[in-house]
């Protein structure tokens, strides 16, 4: 093959937003000289910036990125997030929490954490599992402070946490690291997508798009960051995409900031209502508040009423709607296009998936990285875990709508009574006979995330594994009073959110 293992030069992200600036600060930090990258976006067109809230993963692309935390945070009027609070999702008048990191600490004995707990639990000996997870107790108690990797064998040595950030600024700040790199920007829409025409192993490949004025930017790979329009991989290379909406029923979001409230929470927050879910996010200048609602069971206008209706505080601008399909394109990489973002696929933001799904799109690109050849070997194998992470992004969403309890209309009860995939079945299922939780190297989500969601919504095992009979009753129970206790001490030596972001990361007044 005439183009085996020749490099390519001319990468060309088509859209900017969070998809394309994240693209290209990764690409940028990483790809040096031949390699020339140049993004292409329009001010006409807007950014959808549903999802201002992330987790933990993120950390792992700003490392990547080289973005300085402090910096970063104080640009993107960001805060923490310790885990997500879920309000009436098992039953009305219930809540939980999904707290960041591990459950417990590493075992004494042969099994997990959640095993003894689990048959502590049984005995009336136990704890709220919340109290041995250290994100949901510093979340409660409104504190937060960064790990302490020198305090050896302490659950503040490897704390896990997120961000709460402005999407909008999020990109203007990856724009500006991008174009200190070397990163092209070019202002216009896109009217037209050329393919190769000429016979050989490239023909059909996307040739160069052409803009409004006419130029014609030509490229040797293209990132397709052009959000649910799709303008290369579904209009241009007619790519498929398979509908979720079965499992996933929601297809609409009003989004409307109101001001800031206090105290400053370090979590999301989501409250089921009667045909979907509000989301509530805390920055530093302002609170993000939306409503993702089946549009089959609620209409747009009632939707915008419950939204209004539930903000904590002022609304500073109208409500925006935002229409959606939940879904995958059935190839993410084809040809010498790569879909990032809402062109490879969308889930909805119920756990704040959005944006590490456009990092695993860039970071995947970066591992297999192509010549001219465009290997189908490498490209079948991206879009494999492309395909396996959103199916288990997927899976873990629905598990929150199955899993409910509530009583009052058919959104919820239809979303009980549902078929769902296969996979979420046997996790399910497995964890009903003896609390057992699995995990493979393709879900986004490890064990104590399942933990919490299925125990938070009223899943309750059977019994337990066995050798966790093992231990002494007693040496369990002082096992788990050993984990709170220590826990309980940590979180009271942190400081509270908003007095840490003064000292740490304050941003300066929104003008």
């Amino acid at each position: 093959m005439e183009n085996w293992g020749k490099p390519l030069h001319k990468v060309v992200i088509v859209g900017g937003g969070a998809a394309g600036w994240m693209s290209a600060a990764a690409l940028s930090a990483v790809l040096k000289p031949p390699y020339e990258i140049r993004l292409v976006e329009s001010e006409e067109i807007g950014i959808i910036g549903v999802g201002e809230a992330t987790i933990p993963l993120i950390r792992m692309f700003n490392g990547l990125a080289r973005i300085d935390e402090a910096s970063f945070l104080k640009a993107t009027q960001g805060t923490f997030k310790l885990g997500i609070e879920f309000v009436n999702w098992g039953r009305q008048g219930e809540r939980y929490f999904h707290g960041f990191g591990r459950v417990g600490k590493e075992p004494l004995w042969p099994l997990d954490f959640t095993q003894y707990w689990l048959r502590l639990r049984a005995l009336g000996r136990a704890q709220p599992i919340d109290a041995y997870v250290i994100s949901c107790m510093a979340a409660k108690a409104n504190r937060f402070m960064l790990p302490q990797p020198e305090m050896q064998n302490s659950p503040l040595a490897d704390l896990a946490y997120a961000y709460h950030f402005d999407a909008s600024l999020y990109a203007r700040h990856l724009r500006t690291l991008s174009e200190q790199r070397g990163v092209r920007r070019t202002e216009g829409k896109v009217v037209r997508v050329l393919l190769n025409e000429e016979p050989g192993p490239t023909q059909g490949h996307v040739r160069g798009v052409q803009l409004q004025s006419g130029e014609l930017v030509e490229g040797d790979l293209f990132l397709d960051c052009t959000g649910f329009a799709g303008l290369l991989t579904d209009k241009a290379l007619g790519v498929g995409f398979e509908d979720w909406s079965h499992w996933l029923p929601c297809d609409r979001a009003w989004a409307v900031p109101s001001e800031s409230t206090k105290p400053l929470l370090p979590y999301t927050r989501a409250t089921a209502r009667s045909a979907g879910w509000q989301w509530r996010i805390p920055l530093q200048h302002r609170v993000g508040n939306g409503h993702v609602y089946s549009s089959r069971h609620m209409s747009d206008d009632e939707a915008a009423g419950v939204l209004l209706r539930n903000l904590d505080a002022p609304a500073l601008a109208d409500p925006r709607l935002i229409r959606f399909r939940t879904g995958m394109r059935k190839q993410a990489w084809t040809r010498n296009v790569v879909a990032i973002g809402m062109s490879a696929g969308f889930v909805e933001p119920l756990e704040s998936t959005a944006l590490h799904l456009i990092q695993m799109g860039v970071a995947r690109l970066i591992e297999a990285f192509p010549h001219r050849g465009f290997d189908p070997v490498e490209i079948a194998e991206y879009n494999r875990v492309s395909r396996e992470r959103y199916e288990s992004v997927r899976d873990f969403i629905v598990l929150h709508y199955h899993l409910n309890q509530r009583e009052d209309g058919g959104f919820w009860q239809a979303c009980a009574n549902m078929a769902i995939p296969d996979k979420l079945r046997w996790r399910m299922d497995l964890y009903a006979a003896s609390g057992r939780l699995v995990y493979d190297d393709t879900d986004l989500f490890r064990e104590p995330s399942w933990f919490e969601v299925m125990e938070g919504q009223n899943l309750r095992p059977r019994g337990w594994l066995a050798l966790a009979d093992l231990q002494g009753v007693e040496d369990t129970v002082s096992y788990l009073r050993g984990v709170s206790d220590t826990i309980s001490n940590c979180v009271a030596a942190m400081p509270e959110h908003s007095e840490f972001i003064r000292r740490y990361c304050a941003a300066a007044p929104m003008k």
